[in-house]
């Protein structure tokens, strides 16, 4: 029974170490859809659905990864835990959570951690350094900060700020002087750019068309200073 007890403790190690609540950083969904920040045993969560649909929750984990935060006023518990994956976080939630949530909205899935100066803070900041450098016409200089973002962080990047970041560095290299860098880094964008808006309506849900048409009217035109 001493064995038997002492095997049973040894083979269950794994699970046990992998049931511990994620250590404390910014951890940030695949396109940037979700972002997760822990620090000292409390979470907060927030993430962007569909058609500007929103979930936030925060609150405290146990030692395990688990929370239960208040859900007044609903007959649902919202149970969520959150345990470590790989280098990452993974989120997984009960039917009480969608009390958080707007109908196109979610909470569960991967969170990443972010490269090396592609948290959500740091991406802030360096966009106010751009804006900055910009704005005086150091170009060369202003290339050189938003350049590394869009190579490094795009995992994490989500899908309205990788194109407005694309829009962006653009404008910089053309007033550098390189055109062809320019039009290298809005060719992503160039085919939905040669849309029609209608098309671009009938393929996105209304709030989403919407941002989404802003970045490709602001492409439009930048193509054509590129040529």
């Amino acid at each position: 029974m001493i064995i038997r007890s002492a095997l049973l403790a040894v083979c269950c190690l794994p699970l046990l170490a992998h049931a511990a609540a994620p250590a404390d950083g910014v951890y940030v969904t695949e396109r940037g859809w979700g972002v997760l920040s822990v620090k000292a045993g409390a979470f907060k969560l927030d993430t962007m659905g569909s058609n500007a649909h929103t979930c936030q929750v925060e609150g405290k984990l146990n030692a395990q990864g688990v929370s239960r935060p208040d859900t007044a006023g609903s007959d649902e518990r919202c149970e969520l835990r959150l345990s470590r994956e790989g280098a990452g976080v993974n989120v997984a939630s009960t039917p009480g959570c969608r009390y958080f949530c707007g109908m196109r909205a979610g909470l569960d899935g991967l969170y990443l951690k972010p490269a090396a100066g592609c948290e959500p803070a740091q991406l802030r900041r360096q966009r106010a350094l751009f804006k900055q450098q910009y704005d005086r016409k150091d170009y060369t200089g202003a290339v050189a900060t938003l350049a590394p973002l869009l190579s490094q962080c795009q995992r994490t990047l989500d899908w309205l700020g990788e194109p407005w970041l694309r829009n962006d560095l653009a404008l910089a290299q053309l007033r550098a002087g390189d055109a062809a860098a320019c039009r290298a880094t809005l060719a992503p964008l160039a085919a939905d750019a040669a849309r029609s808006d209608e098309a671009i309506r009938n393929d996105y849900p209304p709030s989403d068309a919407d941002a989404y048409l802003s970045v490709l009217k602001a492409t439009r035109t930048n193509l054509k200073l590129c040529r």
